[in-house]
């Protein structure tokens, strides 16, 4: 029996052996390489190892009275449950046959990059994970810059072991897979120093309204973990497919994020990694350069293509990546299956639409929308669970979860909830995949929603008005509506659209058009930049310091005023034009001296 595999051995049909991620990365190595994709080597811990893990150390019958004895709608209950199964693999010790392949395997690891014992990546690959119908996203656990036979063994336990996390166990019996038919395979993959660098998440679709010709990419500095977790606001770019394919940068958006901390190698011992916060000038300058993002798109693309065609049919992919900071390499270190919009129906659209015209003046908040639903409920503001469960109170369901950061612990509590708001995430964090896969709707990136908001006070999250989402106070009413697509009638006349903004374009390129026959540039200003020109240009004039504040920090990122004004107007023109293309796109300009317009 074989407890190890060399990565490159492996491929999509070896996912009983090896996993759903090592299955991937195995294939992409073997097949992608050669079309200029670079992926870390490595090596596989096979699902034969945790069988035999679980011999060895007699824990198949304690897992089954344990998730017997658990009532998964009582998070109390699923705690502990999870916690004495997880107990129960740390106390496992080893057979000295599988420690001694392991190690042999991990030394020609290290020598293969000329190092006595190298720093690598230790990641769980679960057999029922990143499957095209459910992406069991951050359910196992992850242990970066993990150096020596000892370091590793020890996380490989902690790899077994995270099968049976809290998350893990309530999003198998929310989809209802059987806990003890799953098993789990370790990858150890040689570390990206993206710690000096930048890493990253990026999507062969629009991960919000599934508008198929974008690459969206999230990047900030560091190890990836920070984007994963939701703990940083990335900065996020998005690539236009049809014409990067014709040759051409098809940047059609940039926006920066926060990037208040990053995660870096830690001092040593058993600090792996640590989180510090990040440089002012960092966070003031998009971390990632145009080029490596026209290089990554294209990485998406060959990727999303090559799954397309082993799949044989339409398989937009979720992929991570990391820029070496030492060698100033880019490599993909992760890729799955998207498992929202591939399995959506395309004939029908749901729509959401508030009809309280005076909703603007209860905001209090926005920030990412995640998903396109509205949900009311009076705020329960968490921020810890541990705390939350140790004081006695249970999150009520329906409510609306308010709290720092929501990552895939938060699951059993994130499905009970009407929606959910965060100050930090960006939109693909595991938390925004877990939310869109339950479809509760989600604002993410808020910055301070646990200042604003108070305990118990009834607000309305709405992610039906773009990529921004809105929290109101109160309740607001609002509508909604489903159409089937195939019962519309056929007309002579081509239907074109109204567009006022940017954010909605993407969203809208679903309904049945012909192009867009009016796109206004003040309105896209007026949405989109959200500051007049001539605010732009004349604000030091004004002595008016909290306007000069203000400006200021919109165009932070940018050259100046100028800059930022034509860069912001192209951008919002070319969404757009990309959302309706081939169809036409008429765009209406203003000239703000004559008041005169051009088409």
């Amino acid at each position: 029996m074989n407890y190890t595999l060399p990565l490159k051995n492996v491929g999509i049909n070896d996912i009983p052996l090896v996993g759903g991620k090592n299955a991937s990365l195995g294939e992409m190595l073997q097949n992608l390489t050669s079309l200029g994709v670079t992926i870390p080597d490595g090596f596989v811990v096979t699902v034969n190892a945790y069988y035999a893990f679980l011999k060895h150390n007699a824990l198949d019958e304690k897992i089954k009275e344990t998730i017997d004895a658990i009532d998964h709608d009582n998070i109390e209950s699923l705690r502990r449950g999870g916690m004495q199964i997880r107990q129960s693999f740390l106390n496992g010790k080893f057979s000295e046959e599988m420690r001694e392949e392991i190690t042999n395997c991990y030394l020609e690891l290290s020598a293969q990059y000329g190092q006595e014992m190298t720093d690598v990546a230790v990641r769980s690959s679960a057999t029922a994970e990143d499957l095209p119908d459910a992406s069991f996203a951050g359910q196992q656990e992850t242990f970066l810059n993990v150096r020596g036979p000892e370091m590793l063994m020890d996380s490989i336990r902690k790899c077994f072991a995270s099968l049976f996390t809290d998350r893990a166990i309530s999003y198998r019996q929310s989809f209802g897979y059987d806990h003890l038919e799953l098993a789990l395979s370790v990858c150890v993959q040689k570390m990206v120093r993206s710690d000096l660098g930048t890493s990253g998440v990026a999507f062969s679709i629009d991960t919000e309204s599934g508008f198929k010709d974008a690459v969206v990419i999230n990047a900030s500095y560091g190890l990836g973990e920070m984007i994963v977790q939701g703990a940083v606001s990335p900065d996020e770019y998005i690539v236009f497919k049809p014409l990067l394919n014709k040759g051409f940068n098809s940047i059609i958006e940039k926006k920066m994020g926060n990037k208040d901390v990053m995660m870096i190698y830690g001092e040593g011992g058993d600090e792996r990694v640590k989180t510090i916060p990040t440089e002012d000038k960092f966070r003031k300058r998009f971390c990632l350069a145009d080029d490596n993002v026209i290089k990554l798109a294209k990485w998406v693309m060959i990727i999303e293509e090559y799954y397309s065609k082993i799949r044989q049919k339409w398989t937009p992919m979720d992929v991570e990546w990391a820029i070496d900071g030492l060698t100033k390499e880019m490599f993909i270190v992760q890729a799955r299956p998207e498992t929202i919009h591939s399995q959506k129906n395309q004939a029908t659209i749901t729509e959401y639409r508030i009809e309280d015209e005076s909703r603007h003046e209860k905001l209090l908040l926005k920030g990412i929308a995640v998903g396109d639903k509205i949900g009311t409920g009076s705020a329960t503001i968490l921020y810890s669970m541990d705390k939350r469960v140790s004081e006695g109170h249970e999150f009520v369901p329906g409510s609306i979860l308010v709290t720092d950061m929501t990552d895939p612990d938060w699951e059993p509590i994130m499905k009970k909830a009407s929606a959910i708001i965060t100050n930090k995430g960006g939109r693909t964090c595991h938390a925004a995949i877990i939310a869109r896969e339950m479809g509760i709707p989600a604002i993410v990136g808020c910055g301070n929603a646990t200042e604003l908001i108070k305990e118990g006070q009834v607000v309305t999250a709405s992610c039906a008005e773009g990529d921004q989402g809105f929290v109101y106070e109160g309740e607001i009413k609002f509508i909604k509506t489903e159409y089937d697509l195939s019962q519309l009638p056929e007309v002579k006349t081509d239907i074109m659209l109204n567009v006022a903004s940017p954010g909605l374009a993407f969203q809208f390129s679903h309904l049945p058009n012909k192009g867009v026959g009016l796109a206004r540039e003040e309105f896209i200003i007026n949405n989109y930049i959200e500051v007049h020109p001539l605010a732009l240009l004349n604000h030091r004039s004004l002595n008016d310091a909290a306007l000069t504040k203000e400006i200021e920090k919109k165009i932070t990122g940018y050259a100046d005023e100028e800059t930022f004004f034509i860069n912001k107007l192209a951008d919002g023109v070319a969404k757009i034009a990309a959302s309706f293309y081939p169809n036409k796109t008429i765009v209406r300009f203003s000239d703000f001296k004559s008041n005169e317009y051009y088409n």
